[in-house]
């Protein structure tokens, strides 16, 4: 790699944030210039999508900044060799660690050969090309990428957590999928931490625990889903802990998803909590209006439906609110509406239900703001003032997130609403959108302002 081209990254360092940088650019490595091209690759789709589309700009700046004459760049992909061997730089020191022959590496004492799981609990429809990626979740997905592409190297632990129907299954169990296919001769795990606890149980019982910790103990990915429901199971979270450390000491790959982060769930383990957060820990929000009509889009398409109207879309993603699950519930009953009607999808919106528990009801602007004010504790004309203090200037920002993100209303019409030009308006939600990518504390504010939007 030039001398320049770590010029290029340090000039890409100051201006993205750190989570950014270490998901998208760390991977980065210098090819060619030729002809006014700069060519670097980069170890996943993933990344090279993400860089072309959302950090041109930047790239383009620093490479010049460095001293390539060029006019623009080219990414290419890594061509690694996928033999299973994965190379880990721990502590300065450089470790093999993988399959090779059918048999485990031995890594610090775990020394029996396993074959490939014959059931890993993967569902194989869930995939990273058919997960619908948007603001809500394009940071876990880029931080899936990196694993995919270095198992127990890069984010280990990889913990997710956000709200029921978020799509955090779908997405834990497509890097299973993704890794599985890449590396075949890795032993990938999906389990529910219910089964991790019924297995444990069983073993005690039938006094085979040796077997219990044999087979959790030489996974080269496990993945564990519903981690919440640990809650008030010592002797299970005890043991998950030593099972996890081996895991991980082997520079083995763990990815887990719950519904809070593990600190906020009742009983657990100061150690296990503190150990499960030591690699990254990213939430998943609800999809904003665009990705829910994106994501209606893909749903339709798998099921048959690539023309579907864009007004089916809109009205789904205006009315079902809840999670992606009622998302696509609605969509499902709308074709099945339409199969039975025979008629087009967008011909018996009408029919719909009007009212429900995931119908979502219907909102001004005004009760939004009055609803962040009262989070807040600020008053209205408080926000709709012209006050530079930092809280409320905070405070208004979001509320023309959630007015243009969940009312789906314009620039301007928000600006009519706080008697802001239409380009602050923009300012004020770009604000938003950029702070919430790495903020986990703001996302948790949205996610608990858009429950008291909806609330009656």
């Amino acid at each position: 790699m030039p001398n320049n081209w770590q010029t290029v990254l340090d000039e890409i360092k100051s201006s993205v944030t750190d989570m950014a940088f270490n998901t998208f650019f760390t991977s980065t490595k210098f090819v060619s210039e030729d002809k006014g091209v700069v060519t670097f690759s980069v170890s996943g789709p993933f990344i090279k999508s993400s860089i072309e589309k959302k950090y041109y700009d930047q790239t383009m700046k620093a490479i010049k900044a460095a001293g390539y004459n060029c006019d623009r760049f080219e990414i290419v992909l890594d061509n690694k060799k996928d033999d299973g061997t994965t190379i880990i730089s721990r502590g300065g020191e450089e470790i093999t660690a993988g399959i090779r022959g059918g048999k485990v590496t031995p890594i610090s004492g775990i020394n029996i050969p396993l074959p490939p799981l014959k059931n890993n609990g993967l569902n194989p429809k869930y995939r990273l090309d058919n997960y619908v990626v948007g603001s809500n979740n394009d940071v876990a997905v880029g931080a899936a990428q990196a694993v995919i592409e270095d198992p127990g190297k890069a984010y280990n632990p990889y913990f997710i957590y956000g709200g029921s129907g978020f799509g955090k299954t779908h997405l834990i169990q497509a890097i299973g999928n993704e890794i599985h296919e890449k590396y075949p001769k890795m032993n990938v795990l999906y389990i529910t931490i219910e089964q991790f606890y019924t297995d444990f149980v069983s073993s005690i019982r039938n006094k085979k625990l040796d077997d219990f910790k044999n087979k959790y103990r030489n996974i080269d990915v496990l993945i564990v889903d519903d981690f919440q429901f640990i809650q008030g199971k010592t002797e299970s979270q005890n043991e998950f802990f030593h099972t996890f450390n081996m895991l991980y000491e082997n520079n083995k790959q763990v990815i887990l998803a719950a519904d809070r982060l593990p600190s906020q769930i009742d009983s657990v383990d100061q150690r296990l909590s503190s150990r499960l957060t030591q690699g990254i820990t990213i939430d998943i929000q609800l999809p904003d209006f665009e990705t829910r009509c994106a994501i209606i889009k893909a749903k339709a398409e798998f099921l048959g439906h690539d023309d579907l109207n864009d007004k089916v879309a809109e009205y789904l993603s205006n009315n079902y609110c809840t999670n992606i699950r009622d998302l696509e519930g609605g969509l499902n009953r709308l074709l099945l509406l339409a199969d039975l009607r025979g008629v087009d999808p967008v011909d018996v919106i009408g029919e719909m239900p009007e009212s429900g528990p995931t119908i979502k009801p219907r909102i001004s602007a005004r009760q939004v703001i009055d609803k962040v004010a009262r989070y807040y504790n600020l008053n209205a004309k408080d926000l709709l003032g012209t006050s530079r203090v930092k809280d409320i200037k905070n405070a208004r920002q979001i509320a023309m997130y959630l007015l243009n993100k969940e009312l789906d209303l314009s620039t301007p019409k928000i600006g009519a609403e706080f008697k802001k030009d239409h380009t602050t308006i923009m300012h004020g939600i770009r604000v938003v959108d950029e702070k919430i990518k790495t903020d986990f504390n703001l996302r948790e504010q949205i996610t608990e302002l858009r429950s008291k939007v909806y609330a009656n």
